[in-house]
């Protein structure tokens, strides 16, 4: 017996490791090599020492050289060398220099392994023990003419093999001669990177066999043991993906047939150490030997769960001179190995099976691995922290299961993938559960083409990784928005009221007696009553609209109890449709029926801009009729209906819609000019009074005051309604703004005049261009006879609430901080007046501000004094920036403009896409405008084609994989780009509502904590611990907690200028949309370039070949053209994605 003291481990990763712990085991020292990319790997800090090899040599090679490796051993004083798998593992000149130099080399001879490590030589030794083989040429292919001749021999489809490889590398199965020599030579230099051999052969390829191996355990004195087989038919690449034993699709006779067929060979030689003998089964039955690996294999932990047997400690034993026989080793005889239950291997890979199983690189994030009873978990590259390099195998961790049945084990194997956590890079995890799930898996009744056969196990839905998509947007957020400088925020209070109350309200009203039930109680009041803008238009004219739906939902149960009196909460439509999926990224109709299950009493009212519905642009009428349906079923209760124009015809589909739901139709006239000024003769008292007559022929349940630009003086309100309330039977509901300061006033002169309903918006925010208080209107007419009947101590609780909640706001707020009365000359409307200095500063004319307002008032007397409501005020608005812009005025503009072209939506204006001003177009600016296009001769409606609900669905379906509801259908044909950029957006960070408002616009700052909910009694604490300096890239990492793990991010920050440094690292990325950019389908090397610029290819021809972890890719023409350019060259590093070849 020799004593070995000493190991060196000859390779690598989790291969590596498993012989170390069996050194240790045994109490061996373990000495690693390494190659400079391998110094931060894992297995290296699991031996005793390690040494780093090939320092001029690329990673491969390193790992190749025998002469530096058997080096090292001697002067290190190394007993014996383990080869592991791949590499040298099948050399046998690497274990005839280990011999040469007095060096146990753990495993069999070099002759035993040129005899059958050779997969041309072992099929020789094969015939000779009567074993059956595949029909083959039994010798190395040297030329690609000889390749040609051994193929027509055996008869397409063939296989080409590498006679020195394994582990899938080195073969290609080749169906007609057209693609053999490109199939040989790719072969070729895939084996000699792999295994430094170039030795190829050539042999019948049997369609739809079962791959099935058997291990075999020899030591030194003739006795040979078989550990019975494995089932490794589940392969991609001819690389196997789950294995399992025994192979339960095997008969006992099969079984012991093919167990006694590989002794047979494994004895002809006296074979020693761990080998396995590969064969294949037809469908008929027939088995045949395909080759031997005379080495440990990566799937030889499974026969070690079944037998109780270790295998790697088994080969050191023997190596040291024990028999199997002896105590140490302690098998006896064949009869002593049995088998006890199931045991499957999967294999854990950085591996993406969505892009033909290309390997994925990069830095993983978190590593957290499923353990528990029945689970055995061999790792060697995966930890947090670890960087996977493209140059070596792209296992993470082998994990096995064992159990007692079969079905158990594959339960175990799922729950484990379930429980491994790997974020940073893609993986295989929910490809293995499809196919741990698979019934014909479970039948055991898989062929290698399995997986090829079976696109169903491609329907995988990645789970996403929650803690870093919030790192992603808290990190982006920091260092590209605050800049980690957060302010402080009052935490708001939010009312305590008593729950489970039955209330009741306008709400139910409207539901037990329909709309005339609810049109007579309104008119039976003689109290004033209120809408609350609040969460509607008070926020959209303050704060550019942003306010969450998670602030609403805190307030909201209160609100149902406290202000239960309210006739409506406007809290749904204008902007805010938009603006939820642009800028808040949360569904509009989830704040619709959240609120609705919270507030159930008080009725739902939404802006709705007629033909526009919530866009900015006409639709076609079936849109417009089915938004308002959706919009219904979801929980809204009043319309309320407007045209920018006052056209009629623009709002008859909606108002008709609206009727047809049962829900109340508040059609609007928009209020502008000035009915107390004789001097103005266009909007006088008899046009308001004649529209509202027109209004009420059309259905409408209750007129709208729509006074967007607060030019309602409270003496004008008294004589507008005073004349309507004489002419008209239908109730009257006022809005307005308070940018002048005369809100409450002109609500006040309203209700003494009669008025039924008024808008106005809790105190805290109301004011300038938001409503009127509603606590101050409420005071106002306390002991009157249009007395509210609301509490003011319970208004001001809600109050107090938005007092606080509006800080967190504070940045999309104007600079306006005061009234002013300036609207009354300008006569802008008041959301928009908040937002257009930050307009007018975006085109850089910031410091001519007042020549825009004063612009505004001239465009508005170009078009001949129009009303001036979204859409329509917009467009004035724009038109006014530009001729500022361009130093246009009412005379050049004749002359300057025949060469401009104006802003989008004065052309739309023009063109009538906004419907009919009241005394039509100026005949002259509209030919200016249009250019020679003719302008709609009718209500656009008519003219647009029905849009086509069921091609939506199928584009949304088939792109996002996903099925799609009617809200979501309709939100994408009002705002396509909008809601797909929102999916995009949900996807990359997920689902945001939960999150605090201060956390999502603002982040975090160093050390502060904050709870992030991701559903139904789960959260994430999250805190940030440190933000690093920029590297020289410009990247800096911030590092959190996550429910008590630590993780970082890396975060470009956008302000870092370090000149040439970030051009030389930058990459120019094919354009995904674009089939003549041809792109990098995987990270890894120019192993070869196939083309040049001028060539002319086929689609499908390989243009780039790239190398990544020893194995070649061919990146191929998605489409035929001439190649325009070739942009990287040979030897270069890419990245996915990163731009190969241009066509044209």
């Amino acid at each position: 017996m020799r004593k070995i003291k000493r190991v060196l481990v000859a390779n690598r990763g989790e291969i590596a490791i498993r012989i170390f712990r069996a050194c240790q085991e045994l109490g061996i020292t373990t000495i690693a090599i390494y190659s400079n990319e391998d110094k931060r790997s894992l297995f290296r800090t699991k031996a005793d020492e390690s040494y780093l090899i090939g320092k001029d040599k690329n990673p491969v090679e390193a790992y190749l050289d025998i002469d530096e490796i058997i080096d090292i051993a001697l002067k290190k004083k190394v007993d014996a060398i383990h080869p592991g798998y791949g590499f040298l593992a099948e050399n046998s000149e690497f274990a005839r220099k280990c011999e040469e130099a007095g060096i146990e080399f753990i495993g069999p001879t070099s002759n035993m392994m040129e005899m059958l490590g050779d997969k041309i030589k072992s099929k020789i030794v094969a015939k000779k023990a009567g074993v059956p083989t595949i029909p083959g040429v039994q010798e190395p292919i040297r030329t690609e003419q000889q390749a040609l001749e051994s193929a027509k021999f055996c008869g397409y489809p063939v296989m080409i093999k590498a006679a020195a490889g394994g582990g899938g590398r080195g073969m290609r199965i080749v169906r007609k001669e057209e693609d053999l020599i490109e199939a040989y030579n790719s072969a070729k230099s895939e084996s000699k990177k792999a295994f430094g051999s170039e030795n190829i052969f050539i042999e019948k390829y049997i369609e739809g066999p079962k791959h099935i191996e058997v291990q075999v355990l020899g030591d030194k004195y003739g006795n040979i043991v078989h550990l019975y087989e494995r089932d490794c038919s589940i392969q991609r690449r001819h690389q196997k993906v789950i294995e399992f034993t025994p192979a339960i699709a095997l008969s006992k006779e099969k079984r012991n047939e093919i167990c006694e067929d590989a002794l047979k060979i494994a004895r002809t030689v006296g074979y020693r150490s761990a080998g396995t003998l590969e064969f294949l089964v037809d469908k008929g039955g027939n088995h045949y030997f395909i080759e031997m690996n005379t080495r440990i294999q990566v799937e030889h932990t499974v026969s070690e769960m079944v037998t109780g047997i270790d295998i790697v400690q088994g080969q050191i034993l023997i190596a040291e001179g024990y028999p199997l026989n002896s105590k140490e080793i302690g098998i006896n005889s064949q009869n002593d190995i049995k088998l006890n239950g199931y045991a499957i291997q999967c294999r854990v890979t950085t591996e993406d099976p969505l892009n033909n199983f290309a390997p994925d690189t990069g830095r993983i994030d978190m590593y957290r691995t499923g353990s528990g009873f029945g689970i055995r978990l061999d790792g060697g590259s995966g930890f947090t922290g670890a960087v996977i390099s493209p140059y070596y195998d792209s296992l993470l961790v082998k994990n096995i299961s064992w159990s007692r049945t079969f079905e158990d084990a594959i339960r175990k194997s799922i729950r484990s993938i379930k429980e491994t956590v790997i974020s940073g890079v893609k993986t295989n995890a929910g490809f293995l559960i499809n196919v741990l799930n698979n019934e014909k898996f479970h039948r055991g009744e898989c062929d290698t083409n399995f997986i090829e056969n079976t696109p169903e196990l491609f329907n995988i839905d990645p789970k996403p990784d929650e803690d870093l998509r919030i790192m992603k947007f808290i990190g982006e957020k920091v260092i590209n928005g605050t800049h980690g400088k957060k302010p402080s925020f009052n935490v708001p209070t939010v009312p305590v009221v008593e729950k489970g109350l039955k209330l009741t309200g306008t709400k139910q009203i409207l539901d037990e007696k329909g709309q005339k039930g609810l049109v007579d109680w309104i008119k039976s009041q003689k109290k004033l009553l209120l809408t609350d803008t609040t969460m509607r238009d008070a926020h959209q004219s303050l704060m550019a609209t942003r306010m969450r739906t998670r602030d609403m939902l805190k307030i909201a149960d209160a609100q149902s109890v406290l202000t239960k009196d309210l006739f409506s909460m406007e809290m749904w439509g204008g902007a805010t449709f938009d603006v939820a999926y642009r800028f808040l990224k949360e569904s509009p109709w989830e704040r619709l029926e959240k609120l609705r299950e919270k507030i159930p009493n008080i009725l739902f009212q939404m802006l709705l801009r007629g033909a526009n519905a919530v866009g900015y642009k006409n639709y076609p009428d079936n849109v417009i009729r089915e938004f308002i349906k959706q919009s219904a079923n979801s929980g809204i209760d009043v319309f309320r209906i407007f045209d920018s124009l006052n056209w009629l015809k623009g709002m008859e589909v909606a108002v008709d819609e609206v009727l047809n739901q049962g829900k109340i139709a508040e059609a609007c006239m928009c209020y502008t000019g000035d009915v107390l000024d004789s001097n103005k003769d266009k909007y006088t008292l008899e046009y308001y009074v004649n529209l509202a007559k027109d209004i009420e022929k059309t259905g409408a349940n209750i007129l709208g005051i729509k006074d967007m630009s607060s030019l309602l003086k409270p003496y004008a309100a008294y004589k507008l309604i005073k004349a309507l309330k004489n002419e008209i039977s239908i109730p009257i509901h006022l809005h307005t703004h308070d940018t002048t300061g005369n809100g409450v006033a002109t609500l006040i002169m309203a209700s003494q005049a009669g008025v039924d309903i008024v808008d106005t918006a809790f105190s805290s925010m109301s004011g300038l261009t938001s409503q009127p208080s509603l606590n101050s209107v409420v005071a106002a007419l306390q002991n009157t006879e249009r007395d509210t009947g609301l509490d003011l101590d319970k208004l001001q609780k809600i109050s107090d609430y938005w007092q606080d909640v509006r800080p967190v706001y504070s940045q999309f707020e104007s600079g306006l901080k005061s009234s002013t009365a300036e609207i009354y000359k300008y006569e802008i409307p008041g959301g928009q007046y908040s937002n257009l200095k930050p307009q007018v500063e975006s085109f850089g004319l910031g410091d001519r501000f007042e020549d825009v307002k004063n612009m505004y008032t001239r465009v508005n007397k170009m078009l001949g004094n129009i009303v001036k409501v979204t859409p329509s005020s917009k467009m004035v608005g724009d038109l006014a920036i530009f001729m500022v812009q361009n130093n246009l005025n009412e005379e050049n503009i004749y002359e300057k403009g025949k060469s401009l072209n104006f802003p989008d939506s004065t052309v739309s204006y023009f063109k009538g896409m906004m419907g009919q001003p009241m005394g039509g177009f100026p005949k002259k600016l509209q030919k200016l405008v249009l250019k020679g296009e003719e302008p709609l001769a009718g209500r656009p409606g008519e003219f647009l084609p029905p849009e086509d609900f069921k091609k939506i669905e199928e584009h949304l379906s088939k792109k996002y994989k996903r099925k799609f509801d009617g809200n979501e259908i309709i939100s994408y044909a009002l705002y396509p780009d909008v809601f797909e950029d929102y999916l995009n957006y949900v996807d990359k960070f997920g689902d945001l509502s939960h999150m605090e408002s201060s956390t999502f616009f603002y982040g975090l700052s160093e050390g502060e904590f904050c709870e992030v909910e991701m559903g139904q009694g789960r959260s994430l604490y999250v805190q940030l611990l440190d933000i690093t300096k920029a590297d020289s890239e410009g990247y800096r990492f911030l590092v959190f907690e996550i429910n008590g793990n630590k993780r970082d991010i890396r975060i470009k920050d956008k302000s870092f200028s370090a000149g040439s440094v970030i051009q030389e690292n930058s990459s120019v990325m094919a354009d995904p949309d674009n089939d003549k950019e041809i792109g990098a389908s995987i990270p890894g090397n120019i192993v070869k370039t196939l083309v040049k610029t001028g060539s002319e290819v086929k689609e499908g021809q390989s243009l780039i070949v790239i190398e990544a972890m020893k194995m070649e890719t061919n990146v191929t023409a998605t489409t035929s053209g001439v190649v325009e350019g070739v942009f990287v060259k040979e030897g270069q590093r890419v990245r996915t994605g990163e731009l190969l070849v241009k066509l044209k």
